[in-house]
């Protein structure tokens, strides 16, 4: 029984506890910060005895009845800027933007934001839209509208650094502040926009004027290309149709020339059988014909050959006959007179004999001489010219017979060289040596020489010789 007691008294009691615990717990969420306020509490980078507590993203304790706590909202919140200003020019411009701003996340933020928009948090996006408007009528004072046309950047940074420090004071930041729209109800931004958009419009209508021009060009060098094309195809039509034209009558040509091919054939068979048939009689008249004349030729001929073999054999005998009968006639007168004969006989032989030697060298020389002046006339010329060389040198001197005067110079060297160009200037020397080769006839004799006309004397008083050289070759 009073273990039973004391169990439901620690049960209570442990109830009791977790109540109160959870009466006492409070846990801040991550877009909020919990403001404890009935007691003195230190905060990180707060003074002392600020009078309340800050607590973010975790849990705590609050005594009931001792500490009370309230909620600071930590979202982003927005307000509507529409602000009417006047420029430096002294123009009306109506400004219209939004700003974003939220309670900073630190806790001096959260402190200022709490001692100004805790129980006001509702009032916080007119506060902020009264402290931009202000600011931005100062800064669209000091500018022009040509400024804030064209640098919208410039007037939305000075906006918010003129509006920095007040923001701080109230514990907020800016997280982006944009201008939308510039409104000009006297009609000075469409006024000064008008000479651009003149230019803009002129330039669009230069450009749609080059486009049609460009595509009035595309479409006729388009319709140049179909004109093109159109005629490469009738051309072409006109190609294939000459092909099958060409090939329809090719065609029609086929069978005339297929029956002139088959005459042709026709004709080459025909001559070829002639032929054959030409052949076959040519043969047919050698074996009828040719071959049995011819054997009958040869059969003449041949009794022909014996009968004469035969005549010729009895008038052989008949004629050893009439020998055999002399020969006993002669035996006597031939014993009588063999000695006389024998010695006779001897010295004629002799005599025959000396005389057939010495024909026979003659006829070897002249054979010897004929060869070599058919091979080598140079040679024979040469051997010619040797054997007869006192005959040459002295109808060389004969030029110089009729000389009475005559002037050499470079002494001996000009002797010599007068005797050689007489030679050969008067052609003594190859005029004799041919009258040797003319005169010698196939049988190795000599024919009579030319004549070698004296010199003559000329009209200078200068003594010049001619020769004269008959050629018979």
């Amino acid at each position: 029984m009073g273990i039973g007691i004391v169990a439901g008294a620690v049960v209570g009691s442990l109830v009791v506890l977790i109540v109160l615990f959870k009466m006492m717990w409070r846990v801040a969420e991550p877009n909020e910060a919990l403001i404890i306020s009935g007691s003195n509490h230190k905060n990180e980078g707060l003074g002392d005895g600020m009078g309340f507590r800050i607590v973010t993203g975790r849990g705590t304790l609050v005594v009931p009845g001792v500490q009370a706590v309230r909620k600071l909202s930590l979202d982003l919140n927005e307000t509507q800027l529409s602000v009417e200003c006047v420029t430096h020019q002294g123009i009306p411009l109506k400004v219209r933007g939004v700003v974003i701003f939220k309670v900073g996340d630190d806790f001096v933020s959260i402190a200022n934001a709490a001692r100004r928009f805790l129980d006001q948090q509702k009032l916080m996006s007119e506060r902020v839209h009264i402290v931009f408007a202000g600011h931005l009528r100062a800064i669209v004072g000091g500018l022009t509208v040509e400024d804030m046309i064209r640098d919208r950047e410039k007037l939305t940074g000075q906006a918010r650094s003129a509006c920095g420090t007040e923001m701080e004071k109230l514990g907020l930041i800016v997280d982006s502040l944009q201008i939308h729209e510039i409104e000009d109800p006297t009609g000075y931004i469409k006024n000064l926009a008008a000479p651009h958009a003149a230019a803009v419009q002129r330039d669009a209508r230069i450009a749609q004027a080059e486009a049609n021009r460009r595509a009035t060009e595309a479409e006729q060098q388009a319709v140049a290309r179909m004109s093109e094309a159109t005629r490469d195809s009738e051309i072409l039509q006109a190609g294939y149709q000459a092909e099958r034209d060409q090939a329809s009558a090719r065609a029609r040509q086929a069978g005339p020339l297929a029956d002139a091919a088959s005459r042709q054939e026709v004709v080459v068979q025909e001559t070829r059988v002639a032929e054959l048939e030409g052949l076959r009689k040519e043969q047919q008249l050698q074996a009828e014909v040719r071959k049995p004349a011819d054997a009958m030729a040869y059969e003449t001929r041949t009794l022909a050959e014996a009968e004469r073999d035969a005549r010729i054999s009895a008038a052989q005998a008949k004629a050893r006959e009439t020998e055999l009968a002399s020969a006993a006639t002669a035996t006597a007168t031939r014993v009588t007179g063999e000695a006389e004969a024998a010695a006779a006989h001897a010295k004629g032989l002799a005599v025959a004999e000396a005389t057939r030697a010495k024909g026979l060298a003659e006829a070897e020389a002249i054979k010897a001489r004929a060869a070599a002046l058919a091979e080598n006339q140079e040679a024979v010329v040469a051997q010619q010219l040797a054997e007869r060389w006192p005959e040459i040198v002295e109808a060389g001197a004969s030029a110089f017979g009729n000389v009475d005067q005559m002037v050499l110079l470079n002494g001996a060297d000009g002797m010599a060289e007068m005797f050689a160009k007489a030679l050969t200037m008067g052609g003594t020397g190859l005029g004799l040596a041919r009258q040797l080769l003319s005169t010698m006839g196939p049988s190795g004799t000599d024919r009579p020489a030319a004549a070698v006309p004296p010199a003559r004397t000329g009209d200078e008083g200068v003594t010049t010789v001619e020769i004269t050289v008959g050629d018979d070759a």
